[in-house]
């Protein structure tokens, strides 16, 4: 049997007739005819009995019509599939974000990406910015969310809004009633810091440096959550970026802006000559939109 064959029997047993199975199948109705004669001559028993000009399935033509039916439930699930992916409905995305970022902003952008597309499927991990680079590289993600500056051949980089950077102190800290908190302000504090090796922290020694503030820091650590946790347990104050901090999260902290300009930038990374993603560029979309949304000032 091939599929001629199983596309004829169905027409027939849906309409009846040879005449309605030639219209659906827009072929003469000989050329259904003989079809039918040569599936029953393979399969060696007889799968319809005329009656007038209708044809009567037997006993064993509705057995094999009900196979032939989960056939093509299949055949419609393919299709819908198809449909959906034609419009970005379905799929699945395999996603790196540096930690910072996957506390809250990457998961509420993920939340709003899938409720859109209910049949896509998110891998999504979480990983230093050198690694994700590394496997955005080797391809085994279709899309990296990492901290600029990045130098790693095989990807290609698309800058998101830059992030401020905040200070995040104990709700009971007596600058937490400011509006505002100055570099100065933290002087004798004790704080809580990114590890020396990040640039975000290269930038916040710059800026003590030019003010000539030796800052009193207490505990480091390459993650922003980490940061933050370790100001809600009392540990001092924590300078990171805006997007770490939960604004729904831990009632032991509150976040105030610096009156110093200083930012973070993050970064979607793509593999290089990569075939577009529509599934990638359109999540890269959503999270630069977050992100301008959220913005201070918006």
């Amino acid at each position: 049997m091939n599929m001629r064959h199983i596309e004829a029997f169905r027409a027939v047993m849906i309409s009846g007739s040879v005449v309605g199975a030639a219209k659906l199948l827009n072929v003469t109705q000989p050329g259904v005819s003989r079809t039918i004669a040569l599936l029953e001559m393979r399969l060696g028993y007889a799968l319809f009995q005329r009656k007038g000009r209708r044809l009567v399935p037997t006993s064993e033509a509705e057995a094999l019509y009900r196979e032939v039916e989960h056939l093509y439930v299949g055949i419609d699930r393919i299709t819908q599939v198809a449909y959906d992916i034609r419009y970005h409905r379905a799929g699945a995305l395999r996603l790196a974000s540096l930690p910072a970022l996957a506390q809250w902003l990457i998961p509420a952008v993920l939340a709003k990406f899938l409720e859109a597309r209910p049949q896509v499927r998110i891998f999504v991990q979480t990983l230093p910015s050198t690694q994700i680079a590394e496997l955005v590289a080797t391809r085994q993600f279709d899309l990296g969310v990492v901290e600029l500056p990045m130098s790693r051949s095989g990807v290609s980089v698309r800058n998101l809004p830059p992030s401020p950077i905040v200070a995040v102190l104990p709700f009971e800290h007596r600058l937490a009633a400011r509006e505002k908190v100055s570099l100065r302000d933290l002087a004798g504090e004790r704080l809580v810091l990114p590890s020396p090796q990040s640039y975000l922290r290269y930038q916040i020694d710059d800026a003590f440096n030019r003010q000539s503030i030796v800052p009193d820091v207490v505990a480091e650590t390459p993650t922003s959550p980490l940061v933050c946790a370790l100001v809600a347990e009392g540990a001092g104050i924590g300078l990171v970026s805006a997007w770490a901090p939960s604004p729904h999260g831990d009632t032991r902290t509150v976040q105030r802006p610096l009156d110093e300009l200083l930012q973070s930038q993050y970064a979607c990374l793509r593999p290089e000559g990569a075939v577009p993603m529509v599934l990638a560029e359109e999540f890269q979309s959503l999270l630069s939109a977050q992100m301008d949304a959220m913005a201070p000032g918006h």
